[in-house]
């Protein structure tokens, strides 16, 4: 059996909650067309006791393991129950291995849970602290919507009048809409149409993944859309796009109302990253807490920690 076959046992495997960006099935679904593999630490009975799920790839000759594409982080996950020193201990066969595939670029974010980076340290990666925005519980939705900053809330009547929530939009129009966000802002869109096609039909199919829309009572159209995925412990915003008519506090209204519905299959929710100083600053408003996460990372050659804004 291969360590991929035996990770995706354990991935089916009820008894461990093994976050969502660790699971086999995202790793198939955000790397399809590409390579990924997974590194294992089994316990003294052939049991596995951690892993670290993983991309690889090749590019202008260079070898490297990187993120996947709407993957924030993945890094070591830790079956649990151990004590300090053999958490240690796992962690440190996983990074030796992880340093063993001897690619030119390496790096992992690791889960803000994931707060132990020190054996990665011994085995000469370096580390960068990134933050993200999260509400740690969403039972009470109402109570989070009442202590937000105003700005979150003050157009909620207007949007509400001239606005209606669609919950069965389309990837088909997402997609369009996705790509049309960008080019109004003057940006490119990043991510291929066959990778957003995907995780949002897959995450649907499981679900495991709401996309919502916010659509003009007038003329039916779209101004706002929101993708999250979610599993039973938390949700992770992903990608949104908003018309560039859209009505002040479109994006503020549609979120709210998507978390009231999150709030009844998960405990936590993430807006995912906060790096950028005007997305901070958005997140900050709704009343979340900022949440430090660790990267870790090598390279043969510094220049190329450039790429990662390391």
């Amino acid at each position: 059996m291969t360590a991929k076959e035996e990770y995706r046992t354990l991935c089916e495997d009820s008894e461990y909650y093994i976050p969502l960006f660790q699971q086999y099935w995202w790793m198939e679904t955000v790397c399809a067309g590409k390579s990924w593999d997974v590194l294992l630490a089994h316990d003294s009975k052939g049991q596995i006791a951690g892993a670290l799920p993983y991309l690889k790839g090749r590019k202008w000759g260079l070898r490297y393991i990187l993120q996947p594409q709407l993957t924030p982080w993945s890094g070591p996950w830790l079956r649990p129950g151990p004590d300090f020193i053999e958490r240690q201990t796992l962690l440190n066969h996983l990074a030796q291995e992880l340093k063993a595939q001897n690619v030119s670029l390496c790096m992992q974010c690791f889960s803000p849970e994931m707060t132990d980076w020190q054996p990665f340290r011994w085995q000469g990666f370096r580390q960068t602290t990134r933050y993200t925005y999260r509400f740690e519980s969403i039972d009470d939705v109402d109570a989070l919507y009442a202590a937000a900053s105003r700005l979150r809330r003050r157009y909620d009547k207007h949007v509400a009048s001239v606005c209606t929530i669609d919950k069965t939009l389309t990837v088909d129009e997402f997609i369009p809409f996705h790509i049309d966000y960008y080019r109004w802002r003057g940006e490119a869109d990043l991510l291929p149409e066959t990778l957003i096609r995907r995780v949002v039909t897959t995450a649907r199919e499981r679900r495991q993944g709401l996309l919502w829309g916010l659509r003009r009572r007038s003329d039916n159209a779209l101004m706002a859309a929101w993708f999250v995925a979610y599993d039973s412990h938390c949700s992770w915003s992903l990608m949104l796009a908003i018309a560039e008519e859209a009505p002040h506090g479109a994006m503020s209204y549609l979120i709210w109302q998507m978390l009231r519905q999150l709030s009844t299959t998960t405990k936590s929710f993430d807006f995912e990253g906060g790096m950028d100083q005007h997305l901070a600053f958005f997140y900050q408003t709704f009343g979340t807490r900022q949440t430090p996460f660790h990267c870790i990372y090598y390279t043969r050659w510094p220049f190329l920690t450039r790429i990662l804004h390391l």
